[in-house]
């Protein structure tokens, strides 16, 4: 588990909730078989190994176990993916929320190389929580070079 003091635990119910959620998933890494969709639940899971911004500030690159949660999510929507190849490594670039019919709309989660993931909302409930483990940065596909200073 990541230390108390530096583990984030983030909730979005607006757009700038989540504009703050999206800078920190930032080139967060992400494996295709830790993307999760539970119908039953209404709930859209990822894990992801995300960089921490904040420790970067510090001098320190890691990256952080965390997970990315939506609820009340009635479809799920996948662009650019291949469903089948459960072992490929993600960056995940950005998360928005566009409202159609308030309060309800559209989460994306956008990754590197044009591939996004659209989530069908009620309305909008998120969750980034930090769960470990935490260890030195390494590159994430979808980049030629780490963040400076941070491990290869």
């Amino acid at each position: 588990m990541p230390e108390t003091e530096t583990a984030l635990k983030l909730i979005a119910l607006d757009e700038e909730d989540l504009a703050i959620i999206s800078a920190h998933v930032q080139d967060s890494c992400v494996q295709s078989e830790e993307i999760t969709w539970l119908p039953g639940q209404k709930r859209f899971v990822l894990a992801t190994m995300r960089y921490d911004w904040s420790a970067a500030a510090s001098g320190r690159h890691e990256r952080v176990g965390s997970v990315l949660r939506f609820d009340r999510v009635l479809k799920v929507a996948q662009i650019g993916l291949n469903p089948g190849d459960k072992a490929a490594t993600l960056n995940l670039l950005a998360v928005s929320f566009e409202e159609t019919d308030a309060p309800s709309g559209f989460v994306t989660l956008a990754f590197f190389g044009g591939s996004a993931i659209r989530l069908e909302v009620e309305c909008l409930e998120g969750e980034l929580r930090d769960i470990g483990p935490r260890r030195e940065a390494e590159v994430c596909l979808g980049h030629d070079e780490p963040p400076k200073g941070a491990a290869r």
